[in-house]
């Protein structure tokens, strides 16, 4: 195999592995985005007088073992409105959860 092929089979790879882990990226934020409104449905907090505290809120600088990404799920929910924050630190959906995918 020619050199120039080798650098372009080796180019092609690297995109490829790139392409392949954010898409794994992706499918991980969506399935914590579906534990976030699963365990704020299941505590029902609905409203901001129901909102409560989420232990994964917070992100840890130190963290053993995978990575979390709830916290990252989280804010993104909070920047479209799925979810909201009251002044304590308090969470709960808001009625755009309704329309978010579940599969």
């Amino acid at each position: 195999m020619g050199e120039g092929l080798q650098i372009f089979v080796g180019i092609v790879l690297l995109i490829g592995v790139f392409l392949f882990s954010r898409v794994v990226m992706g499918w991980r934020i969506r399935r914590a985005c579906q534990q976030i409104l699963a365990d704020l449905e299941s505590k029902g907090a609905f409203d901001p007088f129901s909102a409560v505290e989420l232990p994964y809120s917070k992100v840890k600088f130190i963290n053993i073992g995978l990575r979390d990404f709830r916290p990252k799920a989280l804010q993104y929910m909070l920047q479209h409105d799925v979810v909201g924050l009251t002044e304590a630190g308090r969470y709960y959906l808001k009625p755009a959860w309704k329309n978010v995918r579940r599969d």
